[in-house]
């Protein structure tokens, strides 16, 4: 990340081949619509590239910070129902990135496997929760809905949702961490 902040683009190319399809397989959780996650992808690797001096290790990784951004795009355009406008990038994207990963030769295994652990991590800590909780979660980290929003379509009171999204997310730190989930 040092050197894209440096604007080096064989280093720039080196990260989006390696995250490129994580990233598409996140915005495609959440968007459900290819042709949307793809202009996810691209317009997060565009504000990766255009705001890299504003990354910082001290508030978190890398692979936080870029999927944070992802996901946030992503639920934004759940939430206003639209697609986000796109700009164009410095000629990098000639790949067309498929909607599940494939591993090629390439391809950083160990990365793949830490990445797949962390996500059967999740999933096993996610069925732990009581299924009220477990619906909250995945209403607001994969749907992309607000607590107003879930409240108002499930006919919920807007304090009960707030209550369980903390209870959830207490339980799966705890969880997570017993597991020795750092992240």
């Amino acid at each position: 990340m040092a050197l894209v902040i440096k604007q080096d683009v064989a280093a720039y190319r080196t990260l989006y081949e390696r995250y490129k399809r994580a990233v598409l397989g996140l915005a495609y959780k959440i968007l459900g619509d290819r042709a949307a996650a793809e202009e996810v992808m691209q317009e997060t690797f565009w504000r990766i590239w255009d705001s890299a001096a504003s990354f910082d290790t001290q508030r978190g990784s890398l692979p936080n910070w870029m999927f944070g951004i992802a996901r946030n795009l992503s639920i934004d355009i759940v939430r206003r129902g639209q697609k986000i406008k796109m700009q164009a990038l410095p000629d990098l994207h000639h790949d067309h990135v498929e909607a599940t990963p494939h591993y090629q030769d390439d391809h950083d295994v160990a990365d793949a496997a830490i990445l797949l652990l962390r996500h059967k991590q999740v999933h096993i800590a996610l069925t732990e929760l009581p299924a009220e909780q477990r619906d909250v979660v995945e209403w607001i980290y994969f749907q992309g809905k607000t607590r107003r929003q879930i409240a108002q379509e499930m006919d919920i009171p807007f304090g009960t949702i707030n209550t369980r999204a903390k209870l959830a997310l207490d339980k799966l730190k705890r969880v997570l961490q017993a597991q020795g989930f750092e992240d």
